[in-house]
């Protein structure tokens, strides 16, 4: 059974989910406000560049529970910020609420931050506790956190495949080995990461656009690894729906480039060269196969060979959908 402030920081980790996709290269935080063992207000940080999660938790407690914030106790997934960016440091307005607590999930990974808000509010008399669902908490924010440990993106490589493992036919043509909803469910992923990534030949032979269109959510930045020259001027990926970056470089210099342009998470939708490449370099944190029961062409071109922990699968409308940690 999970302790009162496991409850309380379950539910901050659960609304902080839903700024996904709209904050990056910001993490996701939740942060609830409870007292006299209820919940009086609570936030997340919604969309980059607006307010953090424990502004808007403030903002939401009501004008008849105002006087309740001086023995509250504030429950965020993440560290406060001491240092002014696009917004104040949320460790001024605790300074200003001084409640009696506030409990800490993770502590901020970012080197302008880490460790910098918790001795602020503890400089200040604010009792603090670290480490409340701590692994839940480095789950949610796990692109975030690479990012900054590893000095990459958060690297998804996606593929779908036939029943004896084709991702293409000879020619490249594959339109569709996945059904209907899988690719919904596909698109919701593009909506959730910061960037989209393909090599030149899928660009060249699929022409595809890598936006968002079976789900609701924002576009993620186009990224071509190759040759851009061989990809005509019309192409879809020159578009003006989303910003397209083009790479033609090594593997682990990409990840550099990614890292400089601020980009802490990608999906890899092929092909089976870049994929298979980021497989056998290791630079790779989850896989996920959507593969048709039915067997559609006798030959084609060979699906990459997954490696890693299988965490999950699910029958999908049919498909079967593999999830797989590095």
């Amino acid at each position: 059974m999970k302790t009162l402030d496991e409850q309380y920081m379950q539910r901050a980790l659960q609304i902080a989910q839903w700024g996904a996709g709209k904050v990056a290269p910001n993490p996701l935080v939740g942060c609830v406000i409870v007292a006299q063992n209820r919940i009086i207000g609570e936030g997340w940080h919604a969309q980059f560049g607006e307010a953090h999660a424990e502004v808007n938790a403030v903002a939401n407690v009501l004008p008849a529970d105002q006087h309740l914030l001086a023995e509250s106790t504030f429950y965020v997934t993440l560290e406060p910020c001491n240092h002014t960016g696009k917004t104040p440091p949320c460790t001024e307005l605790l300074l200003r609420v001084r409640p009696q607590r506030v409990v800490v999930c993770n502590l901020d990974c970012n080197p302008i931050v880490a460790g910098k808000g918790i001795a602020r509010l503890q400089e200040a008399g604010i009792a603090v506790e670290v480490g409340v669902l701590e692994q839940a908490g480095k789950e949610l924010n796990k692109r975030f956190f690479t990012y900054h440990t590893l000095k990459r993106p958060y690297i998804i490589l996606k593929w779908a495949m036939t029943a004896d493992h084709f991702i293409a036919r000879t020619d490249y043509s594959s339109k569709w080995i996945s059904n209907a909803q899988a690719r919904q469910l596909a698109h919701k992923w593009r909506a959730e990461e910061q960037a989209i990534m393909v090599g030149s030949n899928t660009a060249l032979h699929d022409n595809p656009a890598l936006t968002v269109r079976d789900y609701v959510g924002k576009n993620p930045i186009r990224v071509l690894v190759g040759k851009a020259e061989r990809l005509p001027a019309d192409a879809n990926l020159f578009d003006e729906q989303a910003p397209t970056l083009a790479y033609a470089t090594d593997l682990p210099t990409l990840m550099q480039e990614l890292y400089a342009q601020k980009i802490i998470s990608v999906l890899v939708e092929g092909g089976a060269m870049l994929l298979q490449g980021l497989i056998e370099a290791n630079l790779y944190d989850e896989i996920r196969t959507i593969q048709n029961p039915e067997v559609l062409f006798a030959q084609g071109i060979k699906a990459p060979v997954a490696r890693g922990v299988l965490v999950e699968s699910h029958v999908f409308s049919k498909n079967i959908i593999n999830f797989y940690k590095n």
